[in-house]
C-alpha cells in the first residue's frame, strides 16, 4: 500500500516526458496557444471595424442625399 505500482510510475514518466521532452514542446504548445488567442482577438477587432465604417458611410450618403434634394 505504501509503494507505487508500475502504472503509477508509467503515468509519472509520461507526464515528465510530455513536460520536459524534446526541444521545449511545452513552451511550443503554449506559444501556439498564445498565437491562437491573439488571432482570435484580432479577428474580433477586425470584425467591429467594418461595421463602424459601414455606419459612417451610410450616414455620409444620407447627408449627401439631403444636401442634393
Amino acid at each position: 500500500m505504501g509503494s507505487f505500482s508500475i502504472w503509477h510510475w508509467l503515468i509519472v514518466l509520461v507526464v515528465v516526458a510530455l513536460l520536459f521532452g524534446g526541444r521545449g514542446k511545452l513552451s511550443g504548445l503554449m506559444g501556439d496557444a498564445a498565437k491562437g488567442i491573439r488571432a482570435f482577438r484580432d479577428g474580433l477587432k477586425d470584425e467591429d471595424k467594418p461595421a463602424e465604417g459601414g455606419a459612417k458611410t451610410i450616414a455620409a450618403e444620407r447627408e449627401k442625399d439631403e444636401a442634393r434634394g
